[in-house]
Protein backbone atom coordinates (compact mmCIF):
# COMPACT_ATOMS: atom_id res chain seq x y z
CA UNK A 1 0.00 0.00 0.00
CA UNK A 2 2.87 2.37 0.75
CA UNK A 3 4.35 1.73 -2.69
CA UNK A 4 1.05 2.74 -4.29
CA UNK A 5 0.97 5.90 -2.16
CA UNK A 6 4.46 6.96 -3.25
CA UNK A 7 3.59 7.90 -6.79
CA UNK A 8 3.13 11.31 -8.34
CA UNK A 9 5.00 14.48 -7.42
CA UNK A 10 7.28 14.26 -4.38
CA UNK A 11 9.22 17.50 -3.81
CA UNK A 12 12.78 17.14 -2.54
CA UNK A 13 12.20 19.87 0.00
CA UNK A 14 14.77 22.59 0.60
CA UNK A 15 15.93 23.07 4.18
CA UNK A 16 15.07 26.66 5.17
CA UNK A 17 17.92 28.10 7.26
CA UNK A 18 18.41 31.29 9.24
CA UNK A 19 22.05 30.75 10.05
CA UNK A 20 24.82 28.15 9.97
CA UNK A 21 23.05 25.67 12.25
CA UNK A 22 19.63 27.24 12.69
CA UNK A 23 16.38 26.36 10.93
CA UNK A 24 14.08 29.05 9.58
CA UNK A 25 11.08 27.70 11.49
CA UNK A 26 8.55 30.23 10.25
CA UNK A 27 9.69 29.77 6.67
CA UNK A 28 9.66 26.00 7.03
CA UNK A 29 6.06 26.12 8.22
CA UNK A 30 5.02 28.36 5.31
CA UNK A 31 6.83 26.12 2.81
CA UNK A 32 5.18 22.97 4.15
CA UNK A 33 1.70 24.46 3.93
CA UNK A 34 2.48 25.75 0.43
CA UNK A 35 3.40 22.22 -0.66
CA UNK A 36 0.35 20.63 0.95
CA UNK A 37 -1.94 23.23 -0.66
CA UNK A 38 -0.22 22.52 -3.99
CA UNK A 39 -1.45 18.94 -3.93
CA UNK A 40 1.87 17.10 -3.83
CA UNK A 41 1.71 13.39 -3.10
CA UNK A 42 4.49 13.05 -0.50
CA UNK A 43 7.47 14.96 0.90
CA UNK A 44 11.17 14.08 0.78
CA UNK A 45 13.45 15.81 3.28
CA UNK A 46 17.24 15.62 3.62
CA UNK A 47 17.95 14.97 -0.02
CA UNK A 48 20.34 16.79 -2.33
CA UNK A 49 18.10 19.84 -2.71
CA UNK A 50 17.77 19.80 1.08
CA UNK A 51 21.59 20.15 1.43
CA UNK A 52 21.61 17.13 3.72
CA UNK A 53 25.38 16.35 3.64
CA UNK A 54 26.11 19.93 4.77
CA UNK A 55 23.83 19.85 7.81
CA UNK A 56 24.75 18.82 11.32
CA UNK A 57 23.25 15.60 12.66
CA UNK A 58 21.50 17.64 15.32
CA UNK A 59 19.83 19.90 12.77
CA UNK A 60 18.81 16.93 10.59
CA UNK A 61 16.92 15.46 13.54
CA UNK A 62 15.35 18.82 14.36
CA UNK A 63 14.16 19.14 10.77
CA UNK A 64 12.57 15.68 10.78
CA UNK A 65 10.88 16.46 14.11
CA UNK A 66 9.44 19.73 12.83
CA UNK A 67 8.26 18.42 9.48
CA UNK A 68 6.66 15.31 10.98
CA UNK A 69 4.81 17.37 13.58
CA UNK A 70 3.63 19.92 11.03
CA UNK A 71 2.52 17.42 8.39
CA UNK A 72 1.05 14.78 10.69
CA UNK A 73 -0.79 12.17 8.67
CA UNK A 74 -1.59 14.45 5.74
CA UNK A 75 1.25 13.20 3.50
CA UNK A 76 3.79 10.37 3.50
CA UNK A 77 7.16 11.62 4.74
CA UNK A 78 10.41 10.29 3.26
CA UNK A 79 13.69 10.97 5.07
CA UNK A 80 17.11 10.84 3.44
CA UNK A 81 19.65 8.88 5.49
CA UNK A 82 22.61 8.78 3.07
CA UNK A 83 25.89 9.26 4.90
CA UNK A 84 29.51 8.21 4.93
CA UNK A 85 28.83 6.56 8.30
CA UNK A 86 26.71 3.39 8.40
CA UNK A 87 25.92 3.95 12.09
CA UNK A 88 24.75 7.53 11.57
CA UNK A 89 22.45 6.39 8.75
CA UNK A 90 20.89 3.82 11.09
CA UNK A 91 20.52 6.35 13.90
CA UNK A 92 18.75 8.83 11.64
CA UNK A 93 16.47 6.07 10.31
CA UNK A 94 15.56 5.15 13.88
CA UNK A 95 14.80 8.80 14.64
CA UNK A 96 12.67 9.07 11.50
CA UNK A 97 10.71 6.01 12.58
CA UNK A 98 10.07 7.49 16.03
CA UNK A 99 8.77 10.65 14.35
CA UNK A 100 6.33 8.69 12.19
CA UNK A 101 8.09 8.86 8.81
CA UNK A 102 6.84 6.50 6.11
CA UNK A 103 10.17 5.44 4.60
CA UNK A 104 13.84 6.34 4.34
CA UNK A 105 15.83 7.14 1.21
CA UNK A 106 19.33 5.75 0.73
CA UNK A 107 21.96 6.51 -1.88
CA UNK A 108 25.40 4.95 -2.17
CA UNK A 109 27.88 6.12 0.49
CA UNK A 110 30.14 8.81 -0.93
CA UNK A 111 33.85 9.77 -0.61
CA UNK A 112 35.22 6.20 -0.64
CA UNK A 113 33.81 4.62 -3.84
CA UNK A 114 32.39 1.16 -3.19
CA UNK A 115 32.40 -1.76 -5.60
CA UNK A 116 29.05 -3.29 -6.47
CA UNK A 117 29.61 -6.36 -4.29
CA UNK A 118 30.54 -4.10 -1.38
CA UNK A 119 27.51 -1.94 -2.12
CA UNK A 120 25.14 -4.91 -2.06
CA UNK A 121 26.44 -6.07 1.31
CA UNK A 122 26.26 -2.52 2.66
CA UNK A 123 22.63 -2.08 1.62
CA UNK A 124 21.65 -5.54 2.86
CA UNK A 125 23.20 -4.88 6.26
CA UNK A 126 21.58 -1.46 6.49
CA UNK A 127 18.13 -2.71 5.46
CA UNK A 128 18.35 -5.32 8.21
CA UNK A 129 19.17 -2.61 10.77
CA UNK A 130 16.61 0.10 9.97
CA UNK A 131 12.96 0.00 11.09
CA UNK A 132 11.40 1.55 7.97
CA UNK A 133 10.99 0.65 4.29
CA UNK A 134 13.93 1.76 2.15
CA UNK A 135 13.87 3.64 -1.17
CA UNK A 136 17.10 3.52 -3.17
CA UNK A 137 18.48 6.73 -4.66
CA UNK A 138 20.74 6.61 -7.72
CA UNK A 139 22.78 9.80 -8.11
CA UNK A 140 26.26 8.80 -9.32
CA UNK A 141 27.21 12.37 -10.28
CA UNK A 142 27.55 13.15 -6.56
CA UNK A 143 28.25 9.78 -4.94
CA UNK A 144 30.62 8.41 -7.65
CA UNK A 145 28.91 5.00 -7.49
CA UNK A 146 25.71 3.96 -9.33
CA UNK A 147 23.25 1.23 -8.46
CA UNK A 148 23.95 -1.04 -11.41
CA UNK A 149 21.01 -3.01 -12.79
CA UNK A 150 22.50 -6.35 -11.69
CA UNK A 151 22.83 -4.92 -8.18
CA UNK A 152 19.19 -3.88 -8.19
CA UNK A 153 18.16 -7.36 -9.31
CA UNK A 154 19.94 -8.79 -6.28
CA UNK A 155 18.52 -6.17 -3.91
CA UNK A 156 15.02 -6.85 -5.24
CA UNK A 157 15.06 -9.96 -3.07
CA UNK A 158 14.69 -7.77 0.02
CA UNK A 159 11.03 -6.95 0.73
CA UNK A 160 11.93 -3.86 2.78
CA UNK A 161 13.28 -2.15 -0.35
CA UNK A 162 10.24 -0.66 -2.08
CA UNK A 163 11.38 1.61 -4.91
CA UNK A 164 14.03 3.68 -6.64
CA UNK A 165 14.62 7.34 -7.34
CA UNK A 166 16.95 7.87 -10.31
CA UNK A 167 18.76 11.19 -10.67
CA UNK A 168 21.35 10.01 -13.17
CA UNK A 169 19.59 11.80 -16.04
CA UNK A 170 20.33 8.74 -18.19
CA UNK A 171 17.14 7.64 -19.92
CA UNK A 172 18.77 4.44 -21.16
CA UNK A 173 19.42 3.50 -17.54
CA UNK A 174 15.92 4.55 -16.45
CA UNK A 175 14.36 2.43 -19.19
CA UNK A 176 15.88 -0.65 -17.52
CA UNK A 177 14.16 0.04 -14.19
CA UNK A 178 10.45 -0.66 -14.87
CA UNK A 179 11.22 -4.19 -16.15
CA UNK A 180 12.38 -4.96 -12.59
CA UNK A 181 8.67 -5.22 -11.79
CA UNK A 182 8.85 -8.75 -13.16
CA UNK A 183 10.69 -9.53 -9.91
CA UNK A 184 9.08 -6.88 -7.71
CA UNK A 185 5.61 -5.85 -8.93
CA UNK A 186 5.28 -3.50 -5.95
CA UNK A 187 8.36 -1.38 -6.75
CA UNK A 188 7.90 2.20 -7.93
CA UNK A 189 10.32 4.24 -10.06
CA UNK A 190 10.71 7.99 -9.71
CA UNK A 191 12.59 10.40 -11.98
CA UNK A 192 14.85 13.03 -10.43
CA UNK A 193 15.54 15.60 -13.22
CA UNK A 194 12.17 17.28 -13.61
CA UNK A 195 12.55 18.10 -17.30
CA UNK A 196 12.59 14.34 -18.00
CA UNK A 197 9.30 13.58 -16.22
CA UNK A 198 7.26 13.01 -19.44
CA UNK A 199 9.88 10.63 -20.85
CA UNK A 200 10.17 8.82 -17.54
CA UNK A 201 6.44 8.20 -17.34
CA UNK A 202 6.36 7.08 -20.96
CA UNK A 203 8.99 4.48 -20.03
CA UNK A 204 6.87 3.22 -17.14
CA UNK A 205 7.90 5.56 -14.33
CA UNK A 206 5.53 6.49 -11.53
CA UNK A 207 6.27 10.18 -11.03
CA UNK A 208 9.02 12.58 -10.16
CA UNK A 209 11.05 14.02 -7.30
CA UNK A 210 10.98 17.50 -8.78
CA UNK A 211 12.95 20.32 -7.16
CA UNK A 212 10.89 22.95 -8.96
CA UNK A 213 7.82 21.66 -7.14
CA UNK A 214 9.13 23.52 -4.09
CA UNK A 215 8.23 26.69 -5.96
CA UNK A 216 5.34 25.63 -8.21
CA UNK A 217 3.77 22.48 -6.73
CA UNK A 218 0.48 22.94 -8.62
CA UNK A 219 2.31 23.15 -11.96
CA UNK A 220 4.07 19.84 -11.45
CA UNK A 221 1.00 18.11 -10.06
CA UNK A 222 -0.99 19.30 -13.09
CA UNK A 223 1.73 17.97 -15.43
CA UNK A 224 1.74 14.60 -13.68
CA UNK A 225 -2.05 14.36 -13.84
CA UNK A 226 -2.09 15.25 -17.54
CA UNK A 227 0.53 12.60 -18.27
CA UNK A 228 -1.32 10.02 -16.20
CA UNK A 229 -4.58 10.81 -18.02
CA UNK A 230 -2.94 10.63 -21.45
CA UNK A 231 -3.82 14.27 -22.17
CA UNK A 232 -0.85 14.86 -24.44
CA UNK A 233 -1.79 18.40 -25.51
CA UNK A 234 -2.16 19.65 -21.94
CA UNK A 235 1.00 17.80 -20.92
CA UNK A 236 2.97 19.47 -23.72
CA UNK A 237 1.76 22.92 -22.65
CA UNK A 238 2.61 22.32 -19.00
CA UNK A 239 5.96 20.77 -19.83
CA UNK A 240 6.85 23.86 -21.86
CA UNK A 241 6.28 25.94 -18.70
CA UNK A 242 8.47 23.56 -16.69
CA UNK A 243 11.23 24.05 -19.27
CA UNK A 244 10.90 27.82 -18.83
CA UNK A 245 11.33 27.36 -15.11
CA UNK A 246 14.52 25.39 -15.77
CA UNK A 247 16.17 28.65 -16.80
CA UNK A 248 16.64 29.59 -13.14
CA UNK A 249 19.14 26.73 -12.85
CA UNK A 250 21.33 28.45 -15.45
CA UNK A 251 21.72 31.53 -13.25
CA UNK A 252 25.11 31.62 -11.56
CA UNK A 253 28.33 29.90 -12.51
CA UNK A 254 28.90 27.22 -9.85
CA UNK A 255 27.50 23.72 -9.51
CA UNK A 256 25.58 24.88 -6.43
CA UNK A 257 23.42 27.15 -8.58
CA UNK A 258 20.41 24.81 -8.68
CA UNK A 259 20.08 24.94 -4.89
CA UNK A 260 20.82 28.67 -4.83
CA UNK A 261 18.21 29.32 -7.52
CA UNK A 262 15.53 27.26 -5.77
CA UNK A 263 16.09 28.97 -2.42
CA UNK A 264 16.29 32.35 -4.13
CA UNK A 265 12.93 31.75 -5.82
CA UNK A 266 11.34 30.71 -2.52
CA UNK A 267 12.65 33.84 -0.80
CA UNK A 268 11.28 35.99 -3.64
CA UNK A 269 7.94 34.32 -2.95
CA UNK A 270 8.33 35.19 0.76
CA UNK A 271 8.12 31.52 1.65
CA UNK A 272 11.46 31.07 3.43
CA UNK A 273 14.92 32.53 3.86
CA UNK A 274 17.53 31.83 1.18
CA UNK A 275 20.47 31.25 3.53
CA UNK A 276 22.54 28.27 2.36
CA UNK A 277 24.69 25.86 4.32
CA UNK A 278 28.39 26.53 3.92
CA UNK A 279 30.41 26.56 1.73
CA UNK A 280 27.62 28.02 -0.41
CA UNK A 281 26.09 31.49 -0.19
CA UNK A 282 22.92 33.14 -1.47
CA UNK A 283 22.67 34.85 -4.84
CA UNK A 284 23.69 38.50 -5.10
CA UNK A 285 21.18 41.15 -6.36
CA UNK A 286 21.96 40.74 -10.10
CA UNK A 287 21.28 36.99 -9.92
CA UNK A 288 18.17 37.55 -7.82
CA UNK A 289 16.85 39.92 -10.48
CA UNK A 290 17.37 37.31 -13.19
CA UNK A 291 15.54 34.68 -11.15
CA UNK A 292 12.71 37.14 -10.47
CA UNK A 293 12.39 37.84 -14.19
CA UNK A 294 12.15 34.12 -15.01
CA UNK A 295 9.53 33.57 -12.30
CA UNK A 296 7.46 36.45 -13.69
CA UNK A 297 7.55 34.78 -17.11
CA UNK A 298 6.52 31.43 -15.60
CA UNK A 299 3.68 33.11 -13.69
CA UNK A 300 2.32 34.56 -16.93
CA UNK A 301 2.53 31.19 -18.67
CA UNK A 302 0.73 29.45 -15.80
CA UNK A 303 -2.00 32.09 -15.80
CA UNK A 304 -2.47 31.70 -19.55
CA UNK A 305 -2.99 27.94 -19.19
CA UNK A 306 -5.43 28.38 -16.31
CA UNK A 307 -7.59 30.82 -18.30
CA UNK A 308 -7.52 28.90 -21.59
Amino acid sequence: MLSKALQGIIPPMVTPLRDRDQLDHAGLQRLLEHLVAGGVHALFVLGTTGEAPSLSYRLRRELVDFVANQIGSRLPLLVGITDTSFVESVHLAEHAARCGASAVVLSTPYYFPAGQTELCTYVENLVAAVPLPVILYNIPSLTKVPFEIATLQRLAQHPSIIGIKDSSGDLDYFSQLPPLRSERPDWFFLMGPEALLPEAMRLGGDGGVCGGANIYPKLFVALYEALLAGNSLQAQRLHAVVLRLQQIYDVGKYASRFIKATKCALSLRNLCDDFLAEPFHRFHPPERERVASILADVDLACAAIETS
